[in-house]
């Protein structure tokens, strides 16, 4: 499975790093603008992500917008509905708020910081995805 970490923060970046490697390959994007440009360019090569893990609050590019952009750059290739990338907002908060917007937006599931290996393996089967 190719998999993009899109998170602002060295330490979240690292655990999750550490608890998604075992799916396969990991991507980092340390803001929503490098998750645009990596999104992109594995479009165009034509081997696009299977999961995303999104950070609502980072720099340049806030999460809500990346996601709002990695969606437009799939309607754009022409990705059908149920083949779009499974995206997991995570945020360190709980704001009732947030959470509908990032569903507005079109992600799969949503994670309240400090990710846990247990609730991100909740949520991964929850799209799908197979954990050990």
């Amino acid at each position: 499975m190719k998999i993009l970490i899109a998170e602002d923060e060295f330490v979240s970046r690292k655990i999750l790093n550490k608890q998604l490697s075992v799916f396969g390959e990991v991507d980092i994007a340390s803001n929503g603008k490098e998750a645009l440009t990596a999104v992109k360019m594995a479009l165009d090569e034509h081997e696009p992500y299977e999961l995303i893990c999104l950070d609502i609050m980072m720099n340049e590019v806030d999460g809500i917008k990346a996601l709002q952009g990695i969606r437009r750059l799939e309607d754009q290739v022409g990705v059908k509905e149920g083949s779009r990338v499974k995206i997991l907002m995570a945020s360190g908060i709980s704001d009732k708020k947030m959470v509908l917007a990032a569903a507005k937006a079109g992600c799969d599931g949503y994670l309240i910081k400090p990710i846990t290996k247990p609730r991100l393996y909740e949520e991964l089967t929850k799209l799908g995805i197979e954990t050990p």
